[in-house]
């Protein structure tokens, strides 16, 4: 508790701390010297990594791949689009070469937020925003909303998590013109396992992971094994982050799950502080999967702003404007 050594005495048979007064049965601390051990040979072993993902090429001869000339994203469409509207960047691209070598996605979830009904939602976002410039809600930029399959690495693992918190709880009373605070100290351990089934991360350098965890969850329930016809009449991201690349931030995901559930069986104490955190992921697999997305870019002042739509949920999120000459008359209003 105070960091002082700590000696035996043999007219109670216990370990004194002659400084702070605190006293231990010689189990206990055995106990917790077993403890330290185990979380020093713990520390030092390696977590392995998640699997590298395998799978068959897809080739599809009645579908286009074309890369954006402005921000170079590949994007997959059907053989009957000649030319489209980066859903990135806003800018018009043609449609140049054929589909090779692509790896073949495991799993489709389909899209079934309509077209008018993502416009619809878009320009509900959008409604009431005074400082919204007058343009932004005009036709042919409502138009260009794209809906795109974007690319996603689902990571399923066990988790063998072995945590320990210092932990204090206290009590107060007077007697006579003292106040006397007891501090109890407390080493708490959790130890058990979790199973995670598809933990989503995003396989494109082009989208924002931020507005990818946005918009989840996605109901995996609906996911159905892929097929091309998935992919008529809309278009559908080329990953450019291979599995091994996107694993860190899926197991950070599932370790941060791990221990916020841990930590909330840990109740009744006045503070608790993790003092080791063990997390190991077991049985680990990786599935390549594509998402419905409804996606606009639009750029103001040289500024891109994107908006994204989960294509199963009708889940939103995006970025705004704002006019700056309606910034300062509804300033200066205010102010008047």
């Amino acid at each position: 508790n105070c960091n002082a050594t700590l000696e035996y005495h043999a007219k109670n048979g216990k370990m004194r701390c002659d400084y702070c007064d605190s006293e231990f049965d010689v189990d206990t601390l055995k106990e917790y010297d077993e403890v330290l051990n185990r979380e020093k040979d713990e520390a030092n072993k390696e977590e392995p990594a998640f699997d590298r993902y395998e799978s068959e090429e897809w080739n599809e001869e009645s579908k286009a791949i074309f890369a954006c000339r402005s921000c170079g994203a590949e994007l997959l469409a059907d053989e009957n689009t000649a030319a489209t509207v980066c859903p990135y960047c806003g800018n018009a691209t043609v449609l140049t070469g054929r589909l090779s070598g692509m790896l073949k996605p495991d799993l489709v979830i389909p899209f079934k937020i309509e077209r008018q009904q993502a416009i619809d939602a878009l320009k509900k976002f959008c409604k009431g925003k005074p400082l919204l410039p007058k343009f932004f809600l005009q036709d042919h930029r409502i138009e260009a909303l794209t809906g795109i399959y974007v690319p996603f690495w689902l990571y399923d693992a066990n988790t063998d998590a072995d945590i320990s918190y210092n932990a204090t709880r206290t009590r107060s009373w007077r007697q006579g013109d003292y106040r006397i605070t007891e501090t109890s100290h407390f080493l708490i351990r959790r130890a058990g396992e979790i199973g995670f089934d598809r933990v989503p991360v995003d396989g494109s350098k082009k989208m924002d992971d931020t507005y990818m965890e946005a918009i989840e969850p996605f109901d995996y329930g609906e996911a159905v094994d892929f097929a091309t016809a998935y992919l008529s009449g809309y278009l559908a991201d080329k990953y450019d982050v291979d599995s091994d690349t996107a694993s860190p931030r899926a197991a950070a995901r599932i370790r941060e799950s791990t221990e916020r559930t841990f930590r909330n069986t840990v109740i009744g104490y006045e503070t608790v502080v993790p003092r080791y955190t063990s997390v190991k992921l077991t049985d680990n697999r990786v599935h390549y999967a594509l998402m419905p997305v409804w996606m606009l870019s639009t750029v103001y002042r040289g500024k891109t702003y994107t908006f994204a739509m989960n294509g199963q949920t009708g889940k939103f999120v995006g970025q705004l404007p704002v006019d700056r000459l309606k910034y300062w008359l509804w300033t200066g209003g205010i102010a008047a």
